[in-house]
């Protein structure tokens, strides 16, 4: 078992390495705008899980998932290499590609608090100026006894 701040810093280092080698070493155009966003390492140093997301451009709104899961599953075995010679550990750790879905799920928030937000300027224009049902003061007030001794 590694200590805690070993294993950030391994896995830090990881991200960059695979980062810096999707840019300047592996020559896919599938991979031209992924984005290497975290990397988890197991307690013993032995697995890294790598997440990335897909930046589109403004022609393609939808960009092609399938081909960039393909493209890092193929390029797998270059990367873990250049993980090996770049970090210099006993035991090069096993990399698994999982698409990061922070960003989408942080979009789907964003509009729910939009939506949230729209619908409680709707109350407040509705309730502008309104007048309440019945009386104006709903509470009893205790009875006054009128006849003094």
């Amino acid at each position: 078992m590694a200590d805690a701040p070993r294993a950030r810093k391994l896995a830090k280092r990881i991200g960059q390495i695979v980062a810096s080698a999707l840019e300047h070493e592996v020559k896919d155009p599938r991979l031209a705008r992924v984005t290497i966003t975290d990397v988890k390492l197991t307690g013993d140093l032995h697995d890294a899980t790598v997440f990335y997301t897909v930046l589109g451009d403004k022609v393609d709104a939808a960009p092609d998932l399938q081909g960039v899961a393909s493209a890092l599953e193929s390029a797998k075995g270059v990367l873990r290499s250049l993980v090996g010679q770049g970090t210099g550990v006993r035991f090069t750790p096993t990399l698994a590609f999982v698409t990061d879905t922070v960003p989408d799920e942080a979009k789907r928030i964003d509009d729910l608090l939009a939506r949230a937000q729209a619908a409680d300027a709707e109350v407040a224009r509705l309730a502008n100026g309104a007048k309440p049902a019945g009386d104006p003061d709903p509470y009893r007030a205790p009875r006054e006894d009128d006849d003094e001794e």
